[in-house]
């Protein structure tokens, strides 16, 4: 579906976006391994995050909607059930990633695939570790790529260097190591989004955090059980992320978006715009579910200028980053962006993919082996964009045609199902013509 954005005079209302999406992938997943019922509240339904909850019934937990709130019959830690068929992951990368660390840990055999996309991301990063830890996995350029087929076993604990600071791949070894034998160990450089450990910590696992210099995790294994627990899902920052850029871009607007996760290892992209200059705030700050929440409200300030980001900073805004590189077109001065290789092999090349549909609108724009340049102030006439099938691609192009004067419109914007599926319907709300 072509879906054409017309230039509006402002933005203005308030909103609660979708629930966080990797706290929702995680909520299926690590409550599927307690012993008893857990409630999940607020959970998002979107193309993703159904992947998982579909992957862990077939996978014989027990998982009922009522009223809008999910429970989950936990199996136990080694309670999964051999699939009878492959599982397929569509285009979730975080539910591939971490469940291979679950079925590395149970005595079964399983076969992962995925959509066209999914099937050409790197699953090597998981790979090595589970394989060190004594699981078997094979598949495509020796188990680089899906089909991958995994048997889960007797685990040892292992000490990992997780060099990219890659919150799934991190995630997958906690979740291997729940069922090891000795310490698991992981040290980061920089320290990635952390839902996978709350969790665990709030479902009763003794972790130990250090910070003195890298961030570093300590599970012992062998773990007992993990006890069930009840989790209410809050915004998700990187869906409210393209209201805050809208309000923060087109003159006149203020929103107040409500209910938004903003653990510090997700609001980077919140952060960085107030180095901008933008007007944000964070009201009515509170915790919910052991993550910090607030409702942000945004305000459009005019003369917002150029800033530098680089390797230490991408983690916390890995997902956003595309949509500064959007938002740098609009600021005084130059937008430097480096360190940010890892968006090369998300769901689309998305330098790539933010370069040349760019380009292709007329905006002057240069790529960066591990990010780009961006130069402000620029006109932006509009057009036709490609979204690569990727959902933040086609959203990002979509606050940015908020302000095109010729309005632009998006190839494939079906695909924000993958994370916000009521994006359009919600932009509609607080536009005004």
């Amino acid at each position: 579906m072509e879906k054409k954005i017309e230039k509006v005079k402002r933005i203005k209302g308030e909103l609660r976006v979708p629930s966080d999406k990797s706290i929702s992938h995680r909520s299926i997943i690590l409550t599927s391994l307690a012993e008893g019922k857990s409630i999940v509240k607020n959970f998002l339904k979107s193309g993703d995050t159904l992947t998982t909850l579909n992957c862990y019934k077939q996978l014989g937990v027990k998982i009922e909607e009522r009223n809008g709130i999910l429970e989950i019959e936990g199996v136990g830690l080694k309670g999964l059930k051999e699939p009878d068929d492959i599982l397929d992951m569509g285009n979730s990368g975080t539910t591939t990633r971490l469940t291979l660390g679950v079925l590395a840990g149970q005595n079964l055999f399983a076969t992962l695939t995925g959509d066209n996309s999914l099937r050409n991301r790197p699953m090597k990063r998981v790979k090595d570790p589970l394989t060190q830890m004594g699981a078997f996995i094979d598949g495509r350029e020796n188990g680089n790529r899906l089909p991958l087929a995994i048997r889960g076993g007797n685990l040892k604990g292992i000490s990992f260097f997780n060099k990219k600071s890659s919150a799934q791949v991190k995630s997958a070894i906690l979740l291997a190591g729940l069922n090891a034998d000795g310490k698991t160990e992981i040290e980061e450089p920089v320290k990635s989004r952390n839902h996978t450990e709350k969790l665990l910590k709030a479902m009763g696992v003794n972790l130990k955090v250090k910070e003195e210099e890298n961030y570093k995790i300590i599970l012992d294994g062998n773990i007992e059980k993990l006890n069930p627990i009840e989790i209410d899902v809050p915004a998700d920052p990187s869906s409210a992320a393209f209201f805050v850029a809208a309000a923060v871009i087109v003159p006149n607007s203020e929103i107040l978006l409500k209910d938004v996760l903003v653990n510090p290892t997700r609001d980077g992209f919140f952060r960085k715009l107030k180095d901008m200059g933008a007007n944000i705030e964070y009201l009515n700050l509170r915790e919910k579910a052991g993550e910090e929440v607030a409702d942000i409200y945004v305000r459009y300030t005019p003369d917002l200028k150029g800033i530098k980001i680089t390797k230490v900073d991408v983690p916390s805004m890995i997902d956003e980053l595309p949509l500064i590189m959007l938002i740098a077109t609009q600021v005084k001065g130059e937008t430097v962006i480096t360190g940010a290789e890892e968006l090369r092999v998300k769901e689309s090349d998305r330098i790539k993919a933010v370069v040349e549909n760019l380009k292709n609108i007329g905006v002057e724009i240069e790529e960066l082996e591990d990010g780009a340049i961006i130069r402000g102030k620029q006109k932006i006439k509009g057009g036709v964009i490609d979204s690569f099938n990727d959902h933040r691609i086609a959203m990002g192009f979509s606050i940015l045609g908020l302000i095109a004067e010729d309005g632009i419109t998006i190839k494939n914007a079906e695909c924000v199902f993958i994370s916000y599926p009521e994006f359009y319907e919600h932009l509609e709300k607080v536009v005004e013509v």
